[in-house]
């Protein structure tokens, strides 16, 4: 019988720490910053319009959010969310700078306490943010993680395998029919603080939901970088599809190396025929590495194999009474 240490392996912390995080100086232009992001680690991203006037984006490793510095004081954030609440706010971005809206103060973990995901884990979900920056005893800035970066330190193992797709994901979805504008996406995904809405057709009154599509705040990012007009721009044009669609009896595993393989940070779930409709993402998929998910695992995991022990001596015994 393997030990826990062989059957559930944490994720290496220095693997999980990007030390090329994006910066940039207060009295930089918001568009600039954007750029940046959208741009960022050797990507190219273009806009083509084809002949039947469809968008379709190139993107590779984009960033998902800026720190502010200034003699290398961290001063503030600003992150995909950001620029969704901006858009969704109809804020014009012309000769705004990112010291006017960013995020500040900035929530950072010190290195020391940096000894397993479970701190960042907590910070995350405490502040209900999605980058950590990572300091020394001095302040200064190591790098930064953020579930995309513990996600592509996760050494699955085991754990992933024996979890379920519907163990995590989220049933509270928001959706939007073909037509809607992305401008009224972006206000969506603002009011109900969300990263994505699912484009959908069909039947509501049926309950009946096809997912064909998504946007994500990524998306609203990069329509802002290529200065698209948002309020009669329709997410028919410019979604990702087609889907991906994961069943809620996939297993963890394979959904995580679904992200991997297409470099997303969330899949549709879907089931009876559109009738159900969920969403897992990179962060959701964390919550498995929560010490008390871990312990009701391996508390299981304990308790059956004390039944094949049991049974097996049970097979013995009678073995040895009929010879």
């Amino acid at each position: 019988m393997k030990s826990n240490d062989q059957l559930f392996t944490t994720p290496d912390l220095e693997i999980a720490i990007d030390r090329h995080p994006l910066i940039v100086q207060p009295d930089v232009s918001l568009t600039k910053a954007i750029a940046l992001m959208g741009q960022a680690k050797g990507t190219k991203c273009e806009l083509v319009e084809d002949y039947h006037s469809e968008f379709f984006f190139r993107d590779k490793n984009r960033s998902g959010c800026v720190l502010v510095m200034e003699d290398s004081k961290i001063l503030g954030i600003l992150t995909e969310r950001d620029i969704v609440k901006l858009t969704a706010a109809k804020l014009v971005f012309a000769d705004v700078t990112v010291a006017e809206v960013m995020t500040q103060p900035v929530v950072t973990l010190l290195r020391e306490n940096f000894q397993d995901i479970f701190a960042a884990l907590f910070l995350f979900r405490r502040y209900r943010i999605r980058h950590l920056p990572i300091v020394d005893d001095a302040g200064q800035l190591i790098g930064v993680i953020s579930p995309e970066t513990i996600r592509q330190a996760i050494r699955p193992a085991n754990l992933l395998k024996l979890r379920r797709v519907s163990d995590v994901m989220s049933r509270n979805i928001i959706h939007a029919p073909l037509n809607t504008t992305v401008l009224n996406i972006a206000q969506l995904m603002a009011e109900n603080r969300v990263s994505c809405v699912i484009i959908t057709e069909g039947d509501e009154a049926e309950n009946i939901l096809i997912p064909v599509g998504i946007i994500t705040e990524r998306d609203i990012l990069q329509f802002q970088f290529l200065q698209a007009r948002l309020d009669n721009l329709e997410v028919e044009q410019v979604m990702s599809t087609p889907l991906f669609l994961l069943s809620p009896e996939d297993s963890l595993l394979s959904a995580h190396q679904e992200m991997q393989r297409r470099r997303v940070r969330r899949l549709v779930v879907s089931w009876n025929w559109g009738q159900g409709l969920g969403i897992i993402t990179q962060t959701s998929m964390l919550r498995i590495f929560d010490p008390m998910e871990m312990f009701s695992v391996i508390e299981t995991l304990q308790s059956t194999v004390q039944q094949l022990e049991q049974e097996k001596a049970e097979l013995l015994a009678l073995v040895k009474k009929g010879s």
